[in-house]
């Protein structure tokens, strides 16, 4: 069951969120705030798998949560919610531990498909937001993919289909499928092509 927070500013968005994921059954909203101080007492007290923050809230803005909740409980997934796509508040949310980010116009069923991969381990970016991290590759050592996108990298590297992956990691096909589509996203590239050839410049092999 994934434990779901919600902190934004504005409650009918709020509320918006609550009727989509109301009858999802894999999914209980344990909470919701209107500023990141109220988030903070809720993520201490109820401790969600996964919080979705607005960036700009009164009394505390949600990077400085995110930083917060990210040092008192490592293991929540924090999903930035926001009208803003410059890559500078992309970056704060991701530096401050965020898993992903995702715009206010949103389709909601792309907000259910986000709180689902980060509560997996994944990283998930609006499809809308163009991520650009190979300028901060010296920075972020290895981008901002987790450790299974990595593991997942380094089997592309040997030349491995994403059936010989699934079986080697045991793990669904789709999964991995997820991830490759994914670490695309997160890295910019264009394609199956892209991947792969970035995989072997990096040298993520065993």
């Amino acid at each position: 069951m994934i434990r779901l927070a919600i902190a934004e500013d504005h409650q009918s968005l709020i509320d918006g969120i609550k009727l989509l994921l109301e009858y999802e059954e894999d999914i209980e909203i344990v909470g919701t705030a209107n500023d990141g101080e109220a988030l903070m007492d809720l993520v201490r007290l109820k401790q969600p798998n996964v919080v979705i923050t607005d960036i700009r809230m009164p009394k505390v803005d949600g990077i400085s949560a995110t930083r917060e909740i990210k040092k008192e409980l490592p293991h929540t997934k924090v999903l930035g919610f926001t009208m803003f796509d410059q890559t500078e508040a992309i970056q704060q949310m991701l530096d401050a531990g965020a898993s992903g980010y995702l715009l206010k116009n949103s389709p909601l069923e792309e907000v259910l498909k986000a709180v689902r991969s980060v509560y997996e381990g994944n990283t998930y970016f609006d499809a809308n937001i163009k991520v650009d991290v190979k300028n901060n590759s010296n920075k972020k050592g290895k981008g901002m993919l987790t450790k299974r996108q990595i593991e997942i990298l380094g089997l592309i590297a040997q030349g491995k289909t994403s059936r010989e992956i699934a079986d080697e990691l045991f793990i669904g096909i789709h999964t991995v499928d997820t991830h490759r589509k994914n670490m695309i996203r997160i890295l910019g590239l264009h394609g199956k092509g892209e991947l792969m050839r970035y995989a072997l410049e990096k040298k993520y092999k065993f």
